[in-house]
């Protein structure tokens, strides 16, 4: 059986604690970390792992078990020496994934260099958005267009590869609206029905989010 995947949020301030409910609401193992206490007391009221420590500290995230968790998300972008030095520590730790919220391009740029894997704007990247794309695993990005619609950017399947999109059928299988196709930077909106797949392409479809799951 597949294991479960582990997140820790680190700041429970509006963005990260939007990325925590999502992620719990959705029955995922969430450990949620502030430094303050009061903080930390009111989220408890609606997230069933919440700690207050100082995530700055080597000995805390070795006490905490971070080591073992899957993705941490450091949600404390006023803080660029504290979100430096939660990242380095998570990396040094084992996690496999660290994303980090930033304030801007120069705090994106030292947090990348420090090990972070994605850094993200909230600005341009609610909480929600985040939780959703952690959620959709195997998705390069996923936008809600509606309660019930999103527009998604997919990695083509294994044995979609040397197949054309006549063959794949994917509107019957999955009830997908190919939008476009990308390759690198560039995507064309001319869908061709015949053009090959392989392992560079990527698909953008429109679909109703709940059939998205028939790809996990």
């Amino acid at each position: 059986m597949q294991k479960k995947k582990t997140y820790a949020i680190f700041g429970l301030g509006r963005y990260g604690t939007a990325v925590a409910r999502e992620l719990v609401g959705n029955g995922k193992e969430v450990i949620a970390v502030d430094s303050d206490q009061k903080t930390v007391n009111d989220a408890a009221a609606y997230l069933p792992v919440c700690k207050c420590a100082d995530v700055t500290d080597a000995e805390v995230i070795s006490r905490l078990g971070i080591g073992s968790i899957d993705t941490v998300i450091v949600c404390m972008a006023s803080n660029l020496e504290a979100s430096v030095m939660a990242v380095t520590l998570c990396k040094e730790a084992g996690v496999k994934t660290v994303i980090a919220k930033c304030a801007n391009e120069m705090h994106q740029k030292i947090l990348l260099r420090v090990g972070a894997d994605q850094v993200v704007f909230p600005e341009n990247e609610s909480g929600i958005r985040l939780a959703k794309n952690l959620l959709s695993s195997g998705f390069i990005d996923m936008i809600s267009l509606s309660e019930d619609v999103s527009m998604v950017e997919i990695d083509v399947k294994d044995e979609w590869i040397g197949k054309n999109l006549i063959e794949l059928n994917l509107r019957k299988r999955y009830g997908f609206n190919i939008v476009a196709v990308k390759k690198g930077e560039k995507v064309n909106v001319n869908v061709n029905p015949e053009q090959v797949i392989d392992a560079e392409t990527t698909l953008i479809v429109i679909a109703n989010t709940a059939k998205l799951g028939k790809l996990k």
